[in-house]
């Protein structure tokens, strides 16, 4: 379990992070959303015991993270722009990371060799931008960490390698409860991994929850009537969004499915359709909701 409570930071005066409080759960994906500046890299390295917070309190295991070397040994953080010693080859790499973990598996390296196809004994500067990337997931999988934390992991990635890797995070999470949280300003590259959503915008915490919770209760509608839209039909529900289009009503609306559906049916449409909503939609009017522009967080 990681627990963030009230954990705020700033770099020159200027808040990066304020009060952020969440919880993620062993053997789950987070995905932690958000544009770039949001503070996502800074929240990450907060999590990684990099940064040390300003106010508030992050623990691991009832543990503080900052200067705790035990704790840090189980964490795995992927940055964004990945670094490597120089001239240093992906076997020389591998030896490193073998000296630093002890939970280090040398079968699993060599497992993972045949999965992604690179020589060992290439220069990993050699390589290109996303195959460097690939060589950074293979090695952080190989340390068979408790926690893996992914910042913009699927960048420079083909589609079949990012299938792959989610395929091997899935796996992990799966068969040893690996906890595991990734950072991304593109919903589309986490919806279908994560069980678990928390968008961050300017330093605080906007929306923060399950998927499945999220699809539950939020549908779209598409209604028509024989003539103009029956009174107090719209206080009957809670819309989010509304649209004409033409004689057809599209609805964004908020509720239980059967409670939606007895609500509209009391009014006799002559067109009712329930439409699947995709999580973007649900994100865009939810925050829409809230009075934010969810077009600039997730871009």
């Amino acid at each position: 379990m990681i627990n963030i409570t009230e954990i705020s930071k700033a770099f020159d005066r200027e808040n990066v992070l304020s009060n952020v409080s969440f919880s993620i759960h062993k053997g789950s994906i987070y995905g932690l959303l958000g544009s770039n500046g949001a503070g996502k890299t800074t929240l990450l390295k907060i999590i990684a015991g990099i940064y040390k917070q300003d106010a508030g309190e992050i623990r691991i295991e009832n543990d503080e993270v900052f200067e705790n070397n035990l704790i840090k040994q189980k964490i795995i953080f992927l940055t964004d722009t990945v670094y490597f010693f120089p001239q240093y080859t992906i076997k020389q790499m591998a030896m490193y990371y073998q000296s630093l973990y002890p939970t280090w598996n040398s079968e699993r390296f060599k497992k993972l060799e045949q999965l992604f196809g690179i020589d060992v004994h290439k220069k990993i500067q050699k390589l290109s931008k996303g195959m460097q990337r690939q060589v950074a997931i293979w090695l952080g999988l190989s340390a068979m960490p408790e926690i893996f934390i992914l910042d913009e992991p699927f960048d420079g990635l083909d589609p079949v390698v990012r299938k792959k890797v989610k395929n091997l995070i899935v796996q992990d999470v799966a068969e040893r409860e690996m906890t595991v949280m990734i950072s991304s300003h593109n919903l589309r590259e986490v919806e279908d991994i994560c069980d678990h959503i928390g968008i961050l915008h300017k330093g605080t915490m906007l929306l923060e929850r399950e998927l499945d919770d999220l699809k539950i209760d939020i549908h779209k509608i598409q209604i028509a009537f024989k003539k103009n839209v029956p009174d107090h039909f719209f206080d009957e529900l809670n819309v989010l969004y509304k649209e004409e289009r033409g004689s057809v009503l599209l609805c964004i609306v908020r509720g239980a499915h059967e409670e939606v559906f007895q609500k509209v049916e009391r009014y006799n449409p002559v067109i009712f359709d329930l439409l699947p909503l995709t999580l973007e939609e649900i994100f865009i009017y939810e925050m829409g909701g809230a009075g934010y522009a969810i077009e600039n967080i997730l871009v």
